[in-house]
């Protein structure tokens, strides 16, 4: 998969839009306009803070249903998407949590977003919502039959999760990859807000084999620049947020010291040079 073709760089960091409650959800508070309202105020202060991508997930509906999710939630979200598309001109993936990938699918080749955040592609894992299988065969066939070039992005060894297979990770990322035919790999440390070890994202990047190693929690300005030197890219959340609390609104100062700390780990390249070593075989 070409990195650069999608957001324009060799390393990208992508900010996450954490929805407020969504209609169906245990804290729905009844305002779909607020919900709307803080999902621009977060992308621009991701987009002004110079992230290269953002992805939008349904992170206060929790508890969250394992499989799919109720319409109104896919309705509310499409809604969401397509208001934010018009505002920034980011590209845009889609998470519907905890492992909704064809709602997600279907949303992102909906709006035209760019790429979806599959939790459990492959494998399974036991989770707070219970067992959760993989869902490769499936997504990947709904894929084709939408005629969609949406890029898939799956998580490895998920966190708030334990697999119930093999817990070696080259093993798992060589089958994400080989097996589960995701575009790029995601790695996190156990919860949200902890990040990989390094030596996890060498392993990881080493059995990846050219295809892209973002990564998924924990990143923050402190680490990143240690963190980048064995990944493609990151996904970051908390430490965007006002005095890195997860509940809190994104601040844009914090989005611009992160930006800043993650450009200064990249090595220089010319734009030839970041395409061919962010293009591989999809």
């Amino acid at each position: 998969m070409d990195l650069y073709q999608i957001f324009k760089t060799a390393n990208p960091i992508v900010g996450v839009v954490h929805l407020q409650p969504l209609p169906t959800s245990p804290r729905w508070g009844g305002s779909l306009k607020a919900a709307i309202e803080r999902a621009e105020r977060e992308a621009t202060a991701l987009a002004s803070g110079g992230v290269d991508g953002i992805i939008v997930e349904n992170f206060f509906d929790s508890p969250f249903s394992k499989g799919l999710v109720d319409p109104a939630v896919v309705s509310a979200m499409t809604i969401i998407v397509q208001q934010l598309k018009n505002l920034v001109t980011k590209p845009i993936g889609i998470n519907v949590l905890r492992n909704d990938a064809h709602s997600s699918m279907a949303i992102a080749s909906c709006t035209g977003a760019q790429f979806i955040r599959v939790n459990v592609l492959t494998g399974v894992m036991a989770t707070d919502q219970g067992i959760i299988e993989g869902i490769a065969h499936q997504l990947l066939r709904y894929r084709r039959e939408l005629s969609s070039d949406v890029k898939i992005f799956a998580d490895v060894l998920v966190k708030h999760a334990l697999p119930l297979g093999t817990q070696n990770l080259t093993v798992a990322v060589q089958e994400t990859i080989e097996r589960g035919l995701a575009d790029a790999v995601i790695l996190s440390g156990w919860a949200t807000g902890s990040p990989p070890s390094l030596e996890d994202l060498e392993l990881a990047t080493a059995a990846a084999n050219g295809t892209p190693v973002f990564i998924g929690s924990g990143a923050n300005w402190e680490n990143i620049s240690t963190l980048m030197q064995a990944a493609d890219g990151a996904i970051v959340a908390s430490s965007l947020k006002r005095h890195g609390r997860i509940e809190q609104p994104i601040d844009p100062i914090r989005v611009s010291q992160f930006v800043e700390a993650a450009r200064r780990s990249f090595i220089p390249k010319t734009q030839s040079q970041a395409r061919a070593s962010a293009k591989v075989p999809s």
